[in-house]
This record gives structure tokens, C-alpha cells and sequence, in this order.
């Protein structure tokens, strides 16, 4: 796998690359947010430190996510709540303070592509669509429509949508969501979900379309199912 590495530290960012290398992966670095624009296209992921000597880390991340999924994993010194929600809003696959275990960042890496990978593969010919009320997924076409207008989603939040809306009128575990979007049920990616789901909420300003089950998980309202479009 080709990383895209965006670290203005030498020392963190000499250590990086060898323990990729050592596992498999290719790297290339870079010390300037510009730069992560011009290489994006020849990269598999890119991991994104936020203290970057041009430009702020997210104003990369919302540039990148104008023109390109590609998965990123935000690893950096900025641990405070409203940088986390604001890095997972602006489209990061996922979010990592510093210091981090070599074996958890890996792990992380290898759970975001793996996911991007299925996210990826072709689709079957038939169109499933998941209705309620006036609130339209197209599961395989990645697409979401409320009273007939789109809406556009991050990737994070439209895999929460596709797994909640492909169990419709069923109550899905938090537990079962969290291993089924992430690829993880540990508690370290809980606050996540809630971000997700809480920028979800709003974008799709339908209040009893996903409800909460306490103690339990969440449920898709209840819906008509199409096969075929």
C-alpha cells in the first residue's frame, strides 16, 4: 500500500516510515499541507499530523474531501474534543492522538482500508433502495434523498446510514455498528459514532427517522424495501 504521510516533524516522521516499511507499506512523506493536494492521487491513505508549518490540518482534510475519498487517518498532538469532532465532521476515517501504540495506529490502518476496499468493489446490477416516509437510500448507489432533494453525506456517515437503513425497522446494537462501520467495537471509537450520528441527524432533519433504543443501539424507521429500481 502506497501512504501518504503529511508529518512536519523529522524524528516522528523518520520513525513512521520505517515501522510502515517493516510493515509492508510503501510511504511517501511531506511537510506541507500543499503537498498533500498535489500527491493524494498516487496514494492509498494518507495520515494526516494537524500541526503542519503552512496550513492547519483540517483546512487539508476539507480541501482533500472537495475532490477525492481518500481514506485518511488524522494522527496528531491535538487531542481536545472540538479538533476531534471537527476532524471526523470534515470527513477523517478516523482519529488518533499522539503517542499512539505502533500496533493500534497499524491495526487502524489496516481496519480504514479494508473497509475502503469493500466500499469499493463492484456492485451488484440491481439497485437496492431502503424508503421511509420521504427519505430515499439508494444502498448501492451511495446516494440519499429527503422529499425528493440530495443530500450529500460523508463517507462515515453514509456507511452508518447504509448499515442502520439495510436493517430497517430492526434495532441494531451500538456494539454491532461500531464493528460493522469501523471494524471495531471498542469503547476507544465510541465518541465517533455519536459525532456521526449527531451531524447525520441534522443533515437528514427528519427527528423519528433514526431512533435511539437506550441501552441498546438505534433503529431506521419503518420503511417500504424496493429490489429493483
Amino acid at each position: 500500500m502506497q501512504v501518504l504521510l503529511a508529518e512536519d516533524d523529522d524524528g516522528v516522521a523518520a520513525a513512521l516510515v520505517e515501522a510502515l516499511y517493516d510493515h509492508g507499506h510503501e510511504t511517501r512523506r511531506v511537510r506541507y499541507g500543499r503537498d498533500v493536494l498535489t500527491y493524494h492521487r498516487s496514494s492509498d491513505l494518507l495520515l494526516l499530523d494537524l500541526g503542519l508549518p503552512d496550513t492547519d490540518g483540517l483546512d487539508v482534510l476539507r480541501a482533500l474531501r472537495a475532490v477525492s475519498d481518500l481514506p485518511v487517518v488524522v494522527l496528531t498532538a491535538r487531542g481536545d474534543e472540538r479538533s476531534v469532532v471537527r476532524g471526523l465532521r470534515l470527513g477523517a476515517d478516523d482519529y488518533l492522538v499522539k503517542p499512539v501504540r505502533l500496533a493500534e495506529l497499524l491495526a487502524r490502518i489496516d481496519t480504514v482500508t479494508r473497509r475502503n476496499t469493500a466500499r469499493n468493489a463492484p456492485a451488484a446490477p440491481a439497485v437496492r433502495t431502503v424508503r421511509a416516509a420521504d427519505v430515499e437510500v439508494e444502498l448501492d448507489a451511495r446516494r440519499v434523498r429527503v422529499g425528493g432533494a440530495e443530500v450529500e453525506l460523508t463517507t462515515k456517515e453514509f456507511d452508518i446510514l447504509a448499515v442502520l437503513a439495510g436493517r430497517a425497522g430492526t434495532a441494531v446494537s451500538r456494539e454491532q455498528l461500531l464493528d460493522e462501520v469501523w471494524g471495531d467495537a471498542h469503547h476507544g471509537v465510541s465518541r465517533s459514532l455519536d459525532v456521526h450520528l449527531t451531524q447525520l441527524r441534522a443533515k437528514l432533519r427528519r427527528p423519528d427517522l433514526l431512533t435511539t433504543i437506550r441501552g441498546f443501539g438505534y433503529r431506521f424507521g419503518a420503511s417500504t424495501r424496493a429490489d429493483e429500481d
